[in-house]
């Protein structure tokens, strides 16, 4: 039975959504997970009426490759395809016939994933006309970042980043005893094609380092609960820990005891868990200690930790995310946006074949509107994976309705190049390079009784899970999908759908326009503070004064920022007359008259583009009141809590960026409205 009690919130896996469970099934399968399916199987069919049977009576057989052949041949299907003989083991295949279905796994963890494929389909035998159909994820990494701290960390709190209460597997500085939820989260995982998931914040306190060593118990039960559902468990890991939990005096990795200390602690992990996958690691950046500090490269010390893995074929993912923190704003020669660049592109060819570096999808830091990081063009020959964030910090923290697939889709459809250049879906892939690598995501959710605070953010985790397995998926497909799953009434379906659908670009009317990024307040990053990072040491985002607003990255006049993508566009960001006005302040200072391509003034662009988003979330929450009724009560009123929420903010919002830009350029709207 489900780990949940009916009427908890099982996300996308209510027990009640249409399902392959009214089906007559049969499982005949082999391998570790095997139990897993028949245990989802045996759930359905309780919840739906459903029954298993031999194969020879089942509609819906579930089988693995190395038993196709009997199997299809006893469920009246026939032989198998050549193309199921060649299944990888996360591939599965639906063959259809005689009106009778079976899923073969290339093993029985794509069997899993297959089920799952099947739950989301509403009639699977109607659904596909007869013959055979092949699913393969596209890349190969799928993985969720927890940024989780064990105790409450004094100023990172529980969660760091984490907008859904406090962690789903740490409470007052221990696991929690009662792991059912972590259960039921594995499974949601699962059911979207989650391979990999990372148990601790990625700021490594002495409290989460010592999960490596003296806490290695904790890490052991969260694995034995991922494990059923083919999920592998990493852990981050602080870069002085020789240090700190060694007693070592230095942790440079050229050190021959600092390299032996990794290699004991490596297999004291492996000893207790032989699926263990690896390491994440912040190293050299706001404030983490690395190798820097030993005057050596990200691909020593990645590599230190790789060979400590390779043995027991572990992985290391470090994180491209380094930029000095203590810059001078008056220098207009620095560029945040050009750090990560500059520091690994060199560097390309020397990470070992278990490293995978860990490349956020915008030079800057998960802004709602960003170019696509140049470093993931730029680096053919080694291991890379695109870091996405589930988890709302720049766009709106779970308490903003914010569907974050339309972004991904655009960001993972991104050329570089002209024609048929690989996009960086293929990058990440390993499609368009031999090194491959995958998605890798900050993690949305936490203790709160919805999983993910906004109970439409638990959309953004669906969506993740689905564009990592297929990034051909539209956005607007994932979400039906999403909302077929979650919501019973249809009427509350449809308000969700229209709510929804724009509400990346709502967002972005009324915060950060043209590709400014950071007008928020310091810290915490909730809520407009326009000017609250232009001072400070973290670097310079918009550079507005009376003339105008922007920050120059072109080759010719600024940081040189443009010039480190490949052509076409490194020309078509180095003029203001090609750069797409959703970047234009990205890359370009320009005055507030400026004439962007919708033939608008700049500074007439930010004050409509602000007054519409507030409109747009007074329709949301008017949409939303008018189904309110029929939706489960405690959900209800959690997203019209969060929708008010998100009208007093966009209202803030408005008002301040509207009235700074007004003092600045001296302006008016032109439409007359009232600018304070």
């Amino acid at each position: 039975m489900s780990p949940l009690a009916p009427t908890a919130d099982h996300a996308w896996l209510r027990p009640d959504a249409p399902a392959l469970g009214r089906q007559i099934l049969a499982v005949d399968a082999s391998g570790p997970l095997v139990e897993t399916v028949g245990a989802e199987v045996a759930d359905l069919t309780t919840w739906h009426g459903g029954r298993l049977a031999p194969t020879d009576e089942a509609t819906v057989v579930l089988t693995t490759a190395d038993r196709a052949r009997g199997v299809l041949a006893a469920a009246g299907l026939g032989e198998p395809d050549r193309a199921v003989a060649d299944l990888g083991p996360e591939a599965f295949a639906v063959v259809r016939g005689h009106g009778r279905l079976a899923v073969v796994g290339g093993s029985d963890r794509g069997l899993l994933y297959g089920f799952h494929h099947m739950r989301r389909l509403q009639d699977p035998l109607g659904h596909g006309s007869d013959g055979t159909e092949i699913h393969a994820p596209t890349h190969p990494v799928r993985m969720l970042d927890h940024w989780d701290n064990v105790a409450v960390h004094p100023v990172m709190g529980q969660v760091e980043r984490g907008y859904a209460d406090g962690s789903l597997f740490y409470h007052d500085g221990r696991l929690r005893p009662n792991l059912d939820r972590v259960r039921h989260y594995a499974r949601l995982l699962a059911s979207v094609g989650i391979n990999r998931v990372s148990l601790n914040n990625v700021n490594v306190h002495r409290l989460e380092a010592t999960l490596l060593t003296e806490r290695l118990d904790d890490v052991v039960r969260l694995a034995e609960v991922f494990r059923p559902q083919g999920v592998a468990v990493y852990l981050s890991v602080n870069f002085s820990s020789p240090m700190t939990l060694g007693g070592l005096p230095t942790a440079d990795p050229a050190d021959e005891a600092v390299r032996s200390w990794w290699a004991s602690a490596v297999r004291r992990i492996y000893d207790a868990i032989p699926d263990f996958g690896g390491f994440v690691v912040k190293a050299d950046s706001e404030g983490q200690p690395g190798p820097f500090g030993y005057g050596r490269t990200h691909a020593d010390g990645a590599n230190m930790l790789a060979r400590a893995l390779a043995p027991h074929g572990g992985e290391v993912f470090w994180r491209a995310f380094v930029y000095n923190h203590r810059q001078d704003w008056r220098d207009r020669s620095t560029d945040r946006a050009r750090a990560a660049y500059d520091h690994f592109t060199p560097l390309d060819g020397q990470f070992d074949d278990n490293v995978v570096l860990q490349v956020k999808h915008g030079p800057m830091d998960f802004q709602v509107r960003e170019p696509v990081s140049p470093v993931i063009g730029a680096m053919p020959r080694t291991r890379l994976a695109l870091e996405l964030q589930v988890t709302q910090e720049y766009t709106g923290q779970q308490r903003h309705v914010c569907y974050l697939a339309p972004m991904w889709s655009q960001v993972l459809h991104f050329p570089f190049g002209e024609d048929d250049a690989p996009t960086v879906s293929d990058v990440a892939s390993g499609r368009a390079t031999a090194p491959s690598g995958g998605i890798v995501a900050v993690s949305n959710v936490g203790a709160d009784e919805h999983w993910t605070g906004h109970p439409f953010a638990q959309a953004n985790l669906y969506a993740l899970g689905r564009l990592a397995w297929d990034p051909q998926l539209p956005a607007e497909s994932i979400l039906d999908e999403w909302l077929a799953a979650t919501f019973a009434d249809e009427s509350v379906r449809d308000a969700a759908r229209s709510i929804m659908t724009g509400s990346w670009e709502t967002y972005e009317q009324y915060t950060a326009p043209l590709g400014v990024g950071f007008m928020v307040r310091p810290g915490h990053h909730y809520g407009p503070d326009v000017d609250g990072y232009e001072y400070t040491p973290w670097g310079t985002y918009h550079f507005a004064d009376r003339d105008g607003v922007g920050v120059d990255r072109t080759r010719a006049t600024g940081t040189g920022y443009a010039g480190q993508y490949p052509e076409p566009w490194a020309s078509r960001f180095e003029l203001s007359e090609t750069t797409p006005d959703e970047l234009l302040l990205f890359f370009h200072h320009v005055p507030y008259t400026h004439r962007l391509h919708s033939g608008k003034t700049v500074i007439q662009h930010i004050y409509d583009t602000h007054f519409a988003g507030v409109e747009r979330v007074e329709e949301m929450l008017a949409t939303w009141e008018r189904v309110r009724e029929q939706a489960p009560r405690p959900l209800a009123d959690r997203v019209r809590e969060r929708l008010e929420e998100q009208r007093r903010s966009a209202i803030e919002w408005r008002d301040q960026v509207n009235t700074y830009f007004f003092r600045k350029s001296g302006i008016p709207d032109n439409r007359g409205r009232t600018i304070y």
